[in-house]
């Protein structure tokens, strides 16, 4: 049996989702997905960016019950510590929770110019002025993290909480063709390999359609 439950939405179109499920499997947490359907008034409104929902991404462990991506990320250092979700030096740790917190609370023009959906491919898409200042503040992230920390992943050579983050906006660039120098396609593709992201990838393409207001040509 596994030892707990991830409640989880869309995997399509759910990046906050998508986190929970990537610090688990960095974690080797066993866990059992349990599924809100997109139906859900709260859950459709937060897909939709209308809204926040706090139903989604859920951990049940342990009789715990653990909402909110970043709850979720420091319950689980605490309980996996050598799963390395932070880095072991003290200012790499520092590091990793500002720029873990920022996009947890920021970048909010990215998210409503480029909603995440995996399933979709626009080549040649125009990204609109307001969502350019995210994109760039998010490319300054990972050179400076890249450069520190001599990559592959933002803090090193193992993925941590910042990488499980950010994995979505990885998905986002690729889905709408942003363009990137060598060394952060390198990193986008370094996250798009994990396995973990592979198998959330490889569902999300047999998912049903279910918001026909983000499948619509851009």
């Amino acid at each position: 049996m596994p030892d707990a439950v991830l409640t989880i939405s869309s995997k399509n179109y759910s990046s906050w989702s998508l986190r929970g499920f990537l610090l688990c499997r960095m974690a080797g947490l066993d866990i059992e997905e349990a599924r809100v359907s997109a139906d859900d008034p709260s859950i459709r409104a937060e897909l939709l960016l209308q809204s926040s929902s706090f139903l989604v991404p859920r951990l049940d462990h342990a009789g715990l019950r653990i909402w909110d991506t970043l709850a979720i990320a420091e319950y689980l250092h605490e309980l996996k510590p050598e799963a390395g979700l932070l880095p072991k030096d003290s200012a790499a740790r520092s590091h990793c929770r500002s720029i873990s917190g920022e996009m947890h609370s920021g970048f909010a023009n990215l998210r409503s110019a480029l909603p995440m959906n995996i399933k979709a491919s626009h080549p040649g898409f125009k990204v609109w002025t307001g969502a350019m200042g995210d994109i760039e503040r998010i490319l300054a992230i990972w050179r400076e993290c890249l450069k520190t920390y001599g990559g592959p992943y933002l803090f090193g050579p193992a993925p941590t909480m910042a990488d499980a983050m950010y994995a979505p906006v990885c998905s986002r660039f690729t889905t709408y063709d942003v363009k990137l120098e060598a060394p952060l396609r390198a990193y986008v593709k370094t996250i798009l390999a994990l396995p973990a992201m592979k198998e959330w990838s490889a569902a999300a393409l047999t998912e049903p359609d279910e918001m026909e207001e983000l499948d619509v040509e851009f």
